[in-house]
């Protein structure tokens, strides 16, 4: 209606001022309802046409859309462990903060293991204290064993030396025995010594092996305790929660909850454009939107990503060639819109439907002076027209309370 009453401006109202004052021809003589066609039939004609002109011109380089939402994201509360619900800390439509707890399982299971893992480290520990302990047990063996073994070499080469300035003295048989001796004394030394080195590597090597091994089982065992609480990956709102003490919950079952981010939904504008209009779509195009939850008011937007890809293309791979036909109905390109000004979407319920319209400006292209003057002006033409679409999109705010309280019958 507006572009027609623009156009009429241009086309029907000269047609019938030249026809009233020019041929001096009189409504409601002349010129009646019955003749107008006939009378004002170029003004009709060329106002049809410029009017189909002006709104391909208006909507093609001024793209509108009425499939415009917040959409967010929700994280379904869900536990990491299978369980019998023990405590509650939030209720429904709580807030909680970032790592705060939403609810616990019963963890007597997951503490028992916690308490035997400490245990077995403990039992580690005390291992090691007694390796130490039997290291200076060894020590004295050590310094005992070669102590025999000194008197027994200096007893042998006493009667080695008796026997060499006197064959009679000292039997042969005595020699023999004092150097048995000796080399048993010897291997006792080598024992001590052996079992001196040993403790020594069970202290350096197995035994903080056995106390890594038993820290780790103790880490585990209490993660698993962690995971008995539930909480909260980011800072939201829990709706539809329903637990109840001693509610037998698991990862595969229906989540427990939603929690809703704080962000959510408070950041950008999603809209669905015509492909039609995918060439006009640019990074950084002004934009305005109105939205149903705030009324009667118009959010300044800039366009900060266009989808390359249209998601009704898409398709997931089977044991059916996928028909073209089965896309019922062409899908549209998304555009990313943030507010202009910080708070622009203050007010806005994430998930609120809006109207969306992005407006084209060639104003750097035309004063780069790389365009001739017919091409300027008309690129000045089309950006002009943008004030039509945001008139437009003034009216659908004003008129949208109305059109849904009043005119939908409910």
């Amino acid at each position: 209606m507006v572009e027609i009453l623009i156009c009429s401006l241009l086309t029907i109202l000269p047609d019938y001022l030249y026809r009233r004052y020019g041929q001096g021809k009189r409504f409601g003589h002349e010129i009646t309802l019955y003749s107008v066609w006939f009378e004002l039939r170029w003004g009709i004609v060329g106002c049809l046409m410029l009017t189909v002109a002006l709104i391909t011109v208006i909507f093609y380089n001024h793209p509108s859309t009425t499939n415009a939402t917040l959409f967010f994201r929700t994280v379904p509360i869900v536990p990491e462990a299978s369980g019998r619900v023990a405590e509650i800390y939030v209720r429904q439509g709580g807030k909680v903060g970032q790592g705060e707890p939403i609810f616990r399982l019963d963890d007597a299971k997951q503490q028992a293991a916690v308490e035997a893992a400490r245990r077995k480290v403990g039992e580690v520990e005390a291992a090691l204290a007694v390796a130490k302990v039997d290291i200076l047990a060894n020590e004295a063996r050590i310094q005992e064993a070669r102590s025999s073994l000194q008197l027994a070499l200096d007893e042998l080469r006493t009667k080695q030396e008796l026997k060499r300035r006197n064959d009679d003295v000292v039997a042969a048989r005595e020699i023999e025995r004092l150097e048995n001796v000796v080399q048993g004394r010897e291997a006792t030394v080598a024992a001590a010594t052996a079992s001196r080195e040993a403790a020594q590597a069970r202290i350096a090597a197995l035994l903080p092996a056995e106390k890594a091994s038993a820290e780790a089982a103790l880490a585990q065992a209490e993660v698993e305790l962690a995971k008995t609480v539930v909480r909260a990956g980011v800072a939201g709102h829990i709706e539809q929660f329903a637990l109840q003490i001693g509610d037998l919950v698991n990862p595969f079952m229906r989540p427990a909850g939603v929690l809703i981010p704080a962000t959510a939904g408070r950041k950008a504008l999603q809209a669905g454009f015509s492909q039609l209009e995918a060439q006009v779509l640019k990074v950084g195009m002004a934009a305005e939107v109105a939205c149903i939850s705030k009324p009667w008011t118009i959010i300044p937007m800039v366009v900060t990503d266009v989808q390359e890809f249209i998601a009704a293309g898409q398709f997931r791979a089977g044991d059916q060639l996928v028909d073209a036909q089965q896309v019922q109905r062409p899908g549209t390109v998304l555009v990313f819109l943030e507010p202009l000004y910080e708070g622009g979407l203050d007010g806005v319920f994430p998930g609120s439907s809006c109207v969306a319209n992005a407006y084209s400006s060639n104003h750097e292209l035309i004063a780069s002076g790389k365009v001739g003057t017919f091409k300027a002006l008309a690129l000045h033409v089309v950006d002009a027209t943008g004030v039509v679409h945001a008139v437009m999109l003034r009216i659908q705010a004003l008129l949208l309370p109305v059109k849904l309280l009043v005119l939908s019958g409910h």
